[in-house]
């Protein structure tokens, strides 16, 4: 009798234990959950954040940049923003952006986009946005490369220079602002004449107007953020009048 009520006695402790054990695994499972949920939150918040506010230290830099930007840039901008009837204060914001108002400009490689060419070039891609085979006929890898890069105030792509039917020389000398404002003009200049600056900066950036999730695609989540409100900072002024 004896034994026999100690192994129910056993039995009855294994199922405490069990009963307790997964207890506890339930409680453990609820609180990585819980975390996960706190940190996914700030995760979204953060993002959230950069996409809608400038932070204090992208801000200094903006403003630090303002006067050689306006000093390098500002007369050829005025001219290219009232031939083409383009919003001032955007263009030199995108400038701001894209090559942070210095002279020169500097270019940027991108391979991404070079393996596209390559593969149009190469008959393994119909086409690359306006780009087809025939535009690239005989072109050198090293041709590619210069098409692949982006170039002046506005770091245009040089493969754009094949819709505004110019020599990539010629985006990258000194005539850049006015056929970088050329290309804007016949990409989204109507967009940003109904005054949709978000969707130009997104537009500038990723080919495409600004998603509805509120969420950037841009490179930099900063971007837009940063274009509009240095936007803020420059007006047209009348020592930039053109003659």
């Amino acid at each position: 009798m004896v034994p026999r009520i100690a192994a129910l006695t056993a039995m009855a402790k294994k199922k405490t234990y069990r009963r307790r054990s997964a207890k506890s695994n339930q409680n453990r499972l609820k609180h990585l959950i819980s975390a996960a949920c706190v940190f996914g939150g700030l995760y979204v918040g953060w993002q959230y954040y950069q996409a809608h506010f400038v932070t204090p230290w992208h801000a200094a830099g903006d403003r630090a940049g303002q006067e050689a930007a306006e000093s390098f840039y500002g007369r050829d901008v005025q001219r290219a923003a009232e031939r083409y009837d383009l919003d001032y204060g955007y263009l030199m914001a995108l400038l701001m952006l894209e090559c942070s108002g210095k002279k020169p400009a500097g270019a940027r490689f991108e391979p991404h986009i070079f393996k596209q060419l390559q593969r149009v070039r190469d008959g393994k891609r119909e086409n690359y946005e306006n780009v087809t085979a025939a535009h690239l006929t005989d072109a050198s890898d090293d041709a590619l490369r210069n098409l692949a890069t982006s170039w002046g105030p506005f770091q245009l792509m040089g493969y754009k220079c094949i819709l505004l039917d110019v020599n990539i020389r010629d985006i990258r000398g000194p005539n850049g602002i006015k056929h970088g404002a050329n290309w804007i003009n016949q990409t989204y200049g109507q967009v940003m004449r109904q005054g949709r600056f978000r969707d130009c900066f997104h537009m500038h950036n990723t080919g495409q107007p600004y998603p509805r999730t509120g969420l950037p695609r841009t490179h930099d989540p900063q971007y837009v953020p940063r274009g509009l409100s240095m936007m803020k900072q420059f007006a047209p002024s009348t020592a930039h009048a053109t003659n």
